[in-house]
Order: structure tokens, then C-alpha cells, then sequence
């Protein structure tokens, strides 16, 4: 699943594309996505011009004249600029054809993504609004993250996809920054200490910033909005790795399961 990494990757390749672009139509090839693309946005939003492409957690949200489209990648979906004459594929469901002949092209093979419209506030939506502060805002702090596990026996890898709690992390990354914060994800919450939640914060923004400047990582068939795959699996330190030796120590790499997904670390440098 693209994660945040992937996302903002995504994010960064397409707005340069979009930005002050009018939009010209929209093709909706299959609307049976995880939700159903709303038919008011083939409607409504040709005519608009593109404000801004932000993200919010692993949601995309392009921010027109009088309204916002909100899109979410799923387990398999990309985003790509093509030429608005390149004939589509199987799996591409949807299109933003723009006013200077590109088009923003939606790929989504197993369909969980989404393509949502909204007039309001996208931060209101449904979707969105219980999420947590990005890990990379102030208020996602050592200070936050120490409050948010106090009396908590729940495992830290596992309140580290909380999105109540911080915006999508996803497992990969929670495992790599518990990692490099030396704390085994299955530790309870609760037992961390404050200097712990400090470091983890820095752990996560640092292995985050990582994977958005490789590029994000390749698991199954996500690739950036240009086509090209994300780097960042080339430099996992433990997820993935059973049976590997840690690049710390040589000692060989574990993993647990913690509910539906495994979770990966190194026995010596980790606890």
C-alpha cells in the first residue's frame, strides 16, 4: 500500500502539472472504486483551475476554484501525467484531462482507492477529520507522544499506526524508526519513557525524510507519478529482512506478529 512517503513522493511529482492548470473534463471510466466517484464531479469541477495539491495524512487533495478533490491511493493506485491522447489501460478508471493537454490519470488495479468531491473544508470531511498531526508538524512532538501512551499496553509499533494518533505512518516506516530509535515495537506504550518518545520522534521524522527523498519504496507495484519505482527498499533495516543480519550488528533479524501484521527487529539493538 503506498504510504505516506509514497504519497507526498506522488504529491511532489504531480503538482508542478496541475498547479494553475484549468481542468478541462473528466473521464470516469469505472466509478466502482472503494466508493463510488461522485458523477456531480464530471459536472462541477471542469472549468476550475488547480489552486493547490496538498496532502493530509495519505490522502491527495487538489484544491480547485469551488471545491476539492479528495483521492486516496488504496492498496495498488497511482497517479501519472500523461498526454490526454494516451490511450488508457485496463486499470485506468479515471482522468483529469487538463486545459493544456496533459492528463492526471488514475491507475488503480484492485480499485480501493478513492476520487471524493467536496465543497467544504476537505479537513471536515469524514475521512479526515479524527486524523492526528502529521509527523512532521510542531505539535507532533516528544511532549505529545509521551502523553499519548501513558497507561497504554498497547504495543508501540501498533500506536504508531494509530492515525488518531499521528497521520499515517503505515507499518513499514514504524518499523524502520522503531528501528533506528532502538525500541522493540512490541514494548508496551506505556512503559517509554520521555527521552524514549523524544528520540522516536526524531526517528520517525528522520526515516520518513529518507524514504521521500529515495522516492519512496517499491513493495508489489507502486511506482512514482513518473512511472519510475521508489529506492528506499534498497535501505530497510529490518522490515522484510527475517533471517538477514542486522546492519547494526550482524545479529540476524526476527519478527512477531502483532495482530493482523508482522512486525520486524533486531533482538540485539532493540528493547
Amino acid at each position: 500500500m503506498p504510504e505516506l512517503p509514497e504519497v507526498e513522493t506522488t504529491r511532489r511529482g504531480i503538482a508542478p502539472h496541475l498547479l494553475g492548470q484549468r481542468v478541462q473534463a473528466i473521464v470516469i471510466r469505472n466509478p466502482n472504486l472503494r466508493w463510488k466517484v461522485p458523477a456531480e464531479l464530471a459536472r462541477e469541477l471542469p472549468g476550475q483551475t488547480l489552486h493547490a495539491v496538498e496532502r493530509r495524512a495519505k490522502y491527495l487533495l487538489l484544491r480547485a476554484d469551488r471545491g476539492t478533490v479528495i483521492v486516496h491511493l488504496g492498496m495498488s493506485g497511482s497517479l501519472r501525467i500523461v498526454a490526454s491522447t494516451t490511450p488508457a489501460e485496463r486499470y485506468d478508471h479515471v482522468d483529469f484531462v487538463l486545459a493544456d493537454g496533459k492528463c492526471l490519470r488514475l491507475r488503480d488495479p484492485r480499485r480501493f482507492g478513492a476520487v471524493l468531491w467536496t465543497h467544504t473544508d476537505p479537513a471536515l470531511h469524514a475521512l479526515l477529520r479524527d486524523i492526528g498531526p502529521e509527523p512532521f508538524a510542531a505539535g507532533f512532538n516528544g511532549a505529545f507522544l509521551h502523553a499519548r501512551t501513558r497507561r497504554r499496553t498497547i504495543a508501540v509499533r501498533d500506536l504508531l499506526l494509530n492515525t488518531r494518533i499521528v497521520a499515517g505512518i503505515g507499518n513499514i516506516y514504524a518499523n524502520e524508526a522503531l528501528f533506528r530509535a532502538r525500541i522493540r515495537p512490541s514494548r508496551r506504550a506505556g512503559r517509554l519513557s520521555g527521552a524514549e518518545c523524544d528520540r522516536l520522534v526524531r526517528a520517525v521524522r528522520a526515516t520518513l525524510r529518507k524514504a521521500i527523498d529515495a522516492g519512496g519504496t517499491t513493495l508489489r507495484d507502486f511506482q512514482n507519478a513518473d512511472g519510475r519505482p521508489g529506492y528506499f527498499q534498497q535501505s530497510l533495516a529490518v522490515y522484510g529482512r527475517v533471517g538477514k543480519p542486522c546492519r547494526r550488528c550482524t545479529t540476524l533479524i526476527r519478527a512477531r506478529r502483532l495482530g493482523p501484521r508482522r512486525a520486524f527487529f533486531c533482538p540485539h539493538c532493540q528493547s
